[in-house]
């Protein structure tokens, strides 16, 4: 009993730890705060400024499908020190670049691909630590990615204005080669005896098996997971990036009482993983899906209806938009675990977290479609609501069995 109570605590660390190094590669999501300076430095326009995030997002996501082939053969330590080093070393050329387009491949290319390599392994690490509680334990994991802003935007603001946005890029950089080790030392993964006592009950209705990644494409399941995926990144990505401008424009709020709630949001984004994990475990991904879809639909209804000049309504509907995108950060990772097993998670996910990307890029060319044609910010709720109904009858039709 003893000992077993000891197993349970002392595996809670490697949620602490996780949760930790999560919170220094969300770094990534504070582009914003760097944006302005970056602007100036470099004497470019808005657009171009944008050029070095976007890259960094997608080779976030191509390492990431990369690195899934290996977290079963590597040690995790091993990848997420050479990540770590990746993303430090990107940071630290870029403090000294001297154009957009060096930036563009120090922190976007060599920063992103760092981010790509570490982001699998802790969820990894966890989900074999917890075969009980995967979805949870992993949401918990992944909170830290989401509530970075909250830290590192901050940090990030103090760093330009003490020492410039190319000097702060160097602290940063600097800064995670110190620490990051010390995180990443007791990383491993778990021995069949310490895990034996908290291995699940075989339900002989809900089994899954471990399946590689081109039986784990042949699958229905699989076609509703990465479209859905694709569905909740689209609109997920769109609101957050739209806050501030739908904020102004059709609440009649000012900036400055944005950015405050935007801190708000991000906890709520960070809160999302958790618990639509803990769903996901508990009840079953369609419910999840069906769950998320729904609140988001109620959310653009309560925009478009009493939205107008109204920060309550905004406040509260934009809680539920970023609460949402952060769990879809949790439903996917969950449901490649219960649909297709342990054994090729980290590969399969790779795959299925391609469809983060592809949401992404589809999220931004259609609403910034629909804004550029009609210039009319609130028709967004529409095209959000529209793309809730497509992803429900789309959970109905793919996981109708569940």
């Amino acid at each position: 009993m003893i000992l077993n109570r000891q197993l349970t605590l002392s595996r809670w660390k490697f949620v602490i730890l996780g949760l930790l190094i999560m919170l220094m590669i969300g770094t990534v999501y504070s582009y914003s705060v760097f944006r302005v300076a970056i602007e100036v430095v470099f004497n470019v326009n808005t657009a171009i400024s944008g050029y070095p995030y976007m890259v960094a997002l997608a080779s976030y996501a191509i390492f990431m499908l990369i690195t899934g082939k290996f977290i079963q053969q590597v040690h995790p330590k091993i990848l997420l020190l050479g990540g770590g080093l990746l993303v430090a070393l990107g940071w630290i050329f870029s403090s000294f670049t001297y154009n957009i387009l060096l930036f563009t491949i120090t922190y976007g290319v060599l920063s992103g691909a760092g981010v790509g390599v570490m982001y699998g392994v802790p969820m990894a690490v966890v989900a074999k630590w917890f075969p009980d509680k995967k979805g949870l334990a992993v949401g918990c994991v992944i909170v830290g990615f989401g509530l970075s802003p909250l830290i590192t935007a901050p940090l990030a603001s103090q760093l330009i204005q003490l020492f410039g946005v190319m000097q702060a890029f160097l602290v940063l950089g600097v800064s995670f080669i110190l620490l990051l080790p010390i995180l990443v030392f007791p990383i491993r993964f778990p021995n069949h005896e310490e895990i034996i006592n908290f291995q699940p009950k075989v339900n002989i209705n809900t089994i899954s098996l471990d399946l590689d990644t081109k039986a784990m494409m042949s699958q229905n399941s699989f076609k509703g997971l990465y479209f859905n995926f694709i569905l909740g990144t689209m609109i997920g990505l769109t609101l957050i990036g739209l806050t501030a401008n739908i904020g102004t424009q059709y609440v009649g709020m000012e900036v400055v009482h944005i950015s405050q709630w935007m801190a708000i949001f991000a906890m709520f984004n960070g809160g999302g993983r958790p618990l639509f994990g803990w769903i996901s475990d508990r009840l079953s991904i369609a419910s999840a899906m069906m769950i998320s879809f729904s609140l988001i639909a109620s959310a653009a209804l309560l925009m478009l209806f009493f939205g107008e000049n109204n920060p309550l309504i905004f406040s509260m509907s934009f809680i539920i938009f970023w609460f949402n995108l952060g769990g879809w950060l949790a439903i996917a990772p969950t449901a490649t675990m219960k649909l297709y097993g342990l054994k090729n998670y980290s590969q399969n996910y790779g795959v299925i977290f391609t469809a983060y990307g592809v949401g992404a890029i589809l999220g931004v060319l259609t609403s910034g479609s629909i804004l550029s044609v009609f210039n009319q910010i609130q028709l967004i709720f529409w095209y959000v609501l529209a793309v809730c109904v497509i992803g429900i009858v789309s959970t109905i039709f793919f996981f109708q069995k569940q």
